[in-house]
């Protein structure tokens, strides 16, 4: 059984690092996947995440992938869980396996509609919202941690930042324990977000999400669809780079670099590298060396 990430937050000595991985699309990646998390242990990351799947694109493989996380040293695994376009009774037996395989934390998600059904319409007695995943989870078992999402920059659902901000409150009132952001590549979109959480009233951990861009095309398009604004200034470096390569990688992670320097002086709870599986992001030098600075 593994330890809450909640106890972790409320008992720690310095800042929490925390990394992301996701399923592949099949099982061929899973040789790749491996190695790179065989690489990464030396990061001893203070707990880790596996995505899951929409509409079963690789739902079915967030389980294995906790397993080799778990068969290779990391604790805690916190699996992501969502629930748009699902009920109650489909989320019974997921919730079920997992606590019943000892996990004991849980990112609550909504999750985004299947992409490759346009006229998706969730069922009508499902789970709707993530405040509303958080209290399932919490009510079948009571000792669960739940993790949820913020959005510094706000949802591209919501219907205004306010908005934003009370459905994150819905969340953790819910029974959420601590929040992890959305990315972002500008440190004062995150303390002004924080400002606006505390002001409506949340008092719960929020542990900035960081993606490096080391590649422009890719990091452009991940801010896109989560309408995070991406810096003029690193876009410019990253194009005169040429947009991808050994160049423009190392300035991407110099950028991170800089964000995790800046939050961490300024006592943010930890932070939570959003590396896509890859190996070579989270070993390169100068990120092993920031990280090991704080650690």
């Amino acid at each position: 059984m593994s330890k809450r990430i909640s106890d972790l937050l409320a008992n720690r000595s310095r800042p929490l690092l925390s990394i992301e991985f996701f399923p592949p699309k099949d099982h061929k990646g899973f040789a790749i996947l491996g190695s790179s998390i065989e690489r990464m242990r030396v990061i001893r990351p203070d707990f880790v995440t596996v995505t899951y799947g929409a509409g079963g694109s690789t739902r079915d493989l967030s389980p294995v992938v906790s397993e080799v996380l778990g068969k290779m040293g990391f604790s805690p695994i916190m699996p992501h869980l969502t629930c748009l376009g699902s009920t109650r009774q489909d989320l019974e037996p997921v919730a079920d396996r997992m606590y019943e395989a000892g996990y004991r934390n849980i990112m609550a998600i909504r999750g985004d509609p299947p992409q490759d059904q346009p006229g998706f319409k969730p069922p009508k007695d499902g789970l709707l919202y993530a405040s509303e995943l958080v209290a399932f989870l919490k009510n079948r078992y009571p000792d669960l941690c739940c993790g949820v999402a913020g959005y510094p920059e706000t949802h591209p659902e919501a219907e205004s930042p306010e908005a934003d901000i009370r459905h994150l409150k819905e969340k953790l009132d819910a029974g959420g324990s601590f929040v992890v952001t959305q990315l972002f590549y500008d440190n004062a979109v995150y303390f002004d977000f924080v400002t606006r959480c505390r002001r409506a009233g949340i008092e719960a951990p929020i542990i900035p999400g960081l993606l490096p861009a080391v590649s422009l095309s890719q990091a452009q398009r991940m801010s896109s669809r989560c309408k995070a604004s991406f810096p003029a200034e690193l876009a410019e470096q990253l194009e005169k780079a040429g947009g991808s390569g050994p160049v423009a990688e190392a300035i991407g992670i110099q950028w991170t670099v800089k964000q995790i320097d800046g939050l961490l002086a300024q006592g943010v709870p930890g932070v939570h590298l959003y590396i896509l599986n890859r190996a070579k992001t989270a070993l390169a030098p100068a990120l092993e060396e920031c990280l090991s600075r704080w650690r």
